[in-house]
């Protein structure tokens, strides 16, 4: 039923930009220098440049030193697939397939699973896929030096999109991983205070940028794991470096009208956001 070429003809691209390859090799560096890249490995794939590009080294690694996983959650791609068909993974949990490949996966192989939702990402019980998860890898619109991630809106303050399940991933998954560039642009990416609060600082981990890694100093056991292994720099010192380059965005300005409400995986209300004047 349907055309599958409205789909994703081909497969998702990864990032050609070196900055953000480097953030990628970064991400497979530090779970591995942490210890976490092991026989039993599960992560959650994204379909993004960075992302796409984090899973293509995973799997180089993964296969170069004969360490298998035991499952990759998604935002399914063809980069995924090519874990499962090479015996570098064990399963595919899938709730969205991204591309050809992998909706042609999910048809016919026994391990391509496809899960809901609710298994993925149900805040209501301790079963759901998010919870066995050994590391995620996210992106963001804005990230502040309190760890706090926005991904509704841009720095002007305009609706982007939804959360997805970034919440989710972000509470569930033993180690997340926000990667930005510190730029993009003339546009800070860390700043001292996100515009919108989408998932909130004591669901992060690390941020992985082109100028440095940051490690929220409440994960400590991750700190003295990786000490003395890679440099890592307090999320302050990517905030100033931005800033020296760059100087302070504008800051948007505000009516009190409210356009959306912001609630967290359980309901409670983060934020709200209020429409920007012309």
């Amino acid at each position: 039923i349907g055309d599958p070429s409205g789909i994703q003809t081909g497969t998702m691209r990864i990032t050609r930009s070196p900055a953000r390859l480097n953030i990628a090799k970064n991400v497979v560096k530090f779970l591995a220098k942490a210890g976490i890249i092991k026989d039993g490995f599960s992560f959650q794939a994204g379909a993004g440049g960075i992302s796409l590009a984090v899973t293509k080294f995973l799997h180089e690694y993964m296969k170069k030193n004969g360490i298998v996983g035991d499952f990759v959650m998604g935002g399914i791609t063809g980069y995924v697939v090519d874990m499962l068909h090479d015996g570098t993974i064990r399963k595919i949990l899938d709730g969205q397939s991204f591309d050809l490949k992998a909706v042609e996966s999910i048809a016919k192989d026994e391990g391509h699973v496809e899960v809901s939702h609710v298994m993925f990402g149900d805040p209501h019980t301790c079963g759901c896929v998010v919870n066995r998860q050994h590391a995620c890898f996210l992106g963001a619109t804005e990230v502040d030096i309190n760890f706090n991630v926005n991904v509704n809106t841009h720095s002007d303050g305009l609706l982007l999109h939804g959360i997805g399940g970034h919440q989710d991933a972000a509470a569930g998954s033993d180690v997340t991983i926000i990667t930005v560039p510190l730029l993009r642009g003339r546009v800070p990416v860390i700043r001292k205070e996100v515009t919108t609060v989408s998932t909130p600082c004591h669901t992060v981990d690390v941020v992985v940028t082109d100028r440095g890694i940051a490690i929220n100093p409440e994960r400590e056991d991750l700190i003295e794991a990786v000490k003395g292994k890679m440099e890592i720099v307090d999320i302050e010192e990517l905030y100033k470096k931005a800033k020296s380059l760059v100087g302070l965005p504008k800051e948007p300005k505000f009516s009190d009208e409210i356009v959306a409400i912001v609630e967290y995986r359980d309901g409670t209300v983060l934020d709200v956001i209020r429409k920007v004047k012309e």
